[in-house]
């Protein structure tokens, strides 16, 4: 059933659970990420980057399909837009009748994202959707995906004040595209904003976390756990393992399969892995 992610995150937030939100390339990911919450008994965020928009060459095909496993689906699922730069994508996803948008203005000033991001929460929750942001310059003077960058509580209130965002992206020690399950969270830094904010916290960069790290972080605070990198690892690591056993193989199907099993099997896990009760 297609659900509100805010509706979503804010009970998870309340049970001190976390809520796992899998980045979707091909249809078999959100089959299977469905799947995985329908066994787990847990909802689910199905979510799309505008980089994987780019590589299909257009929001729609993908988007409405998603859609449909959403609306299919035994369990509430959110349909996300993620890391969305191009305010004519977020505009064309609220008319397509995705559930939430996370906007990234972080690449701008901290002035033009205060205000785009503002705009843009005012176009979404007229056609009754959620959105997600995060800060730019002031999450770290790196660049706010860098490991070293930092969220301060007090900027992060003044950013959710002013621009009324549902969920709010945090720096606290992960960062994107991580390859290795060995980045280090500022638990004491997560529990200080989520004492600063009443809106949910979201994690990016969650591929590079290990198990203990994402169940300390949610009893800490963390609500939204994105994962992507880590999921298209199991992923590929599939398919790979199908093409060498046989060199032969040329229906796509033979090779799909295990690979969307494997990774509802791990979507399964991460599900249960976010619910510590």
């Amino acid at each position: 059933m297609l659900a509100s992610l805010r509706e979503l995150a804010h009970a998870a937030q309340r049970a001190r659970t976390g809520l796992g939100a899998f980045n979707v390339i091909h249809l078999e990911h959100a089959t299977a990420f469905a799947r995985a919450a329908e066994r787990a008994g847990r909802p689910v965020v199905l979510q799309i980057s505008e980089n994987a928009v780019k590589y299909h060459g257009a929001l729609e095909p993908i988007c409405l399909a998603m859609i449909a496993v959403a609306r299919a689906a035994s369990v509430p699922v959110a349909v996300h837009l993620d890391h969305a730069e191009d305010t004519a994508l977020v505009a064309e996803a609220v008319e397509l009748g995705v559930t939430s948008v996370m906007y990234d203005g972080s690449r701008l000033s901290d002035e033009a994202n205060r205000e785009t991001t503002r705009t843009m929460v005012a176009l979404c929750h007229a056609a009754g959707v959620d959105l997600e942001a995060e800060l730019g310059e002031v999450g770290g003077k790196n660049g706010v995906h860098d490991p070293s960058a930092r969220t301060s509580p007090v900027d992060a209130a003044a950013f959710v004040a002013y621009t009324g965002v549902d969920l709010l992206a945090v720096a606290v020690g992960s960062s994107h595209a991580m390859t290795t399950r060995d980045a280090h969270l500022d638990e004491d830094l997560i529990r200080a904003i989520r004492t600063a904010l009443s809106v949910p916290l979201v994690l990016h960069g969650s591929s590079g976390v290990s198990d203990d790290g994402m169940r300390a972080a949610i009893a800490a605070g963390m609500t939204k756990i994105n994962v992507s990198t880590h999921l298209n690892q199991v992923f590929t690591g599939s398919v790979r393992d199908s093409l060498n056993a046989d060199p032969t193989m040329v229906d796509s199907r033979k090779w799909m399969r295990p690979a969307r099993t494997a990774v509802e099997d791990e979507s399964y896990r991460l599900l249960n892995l976010y619910d510590p009760r």
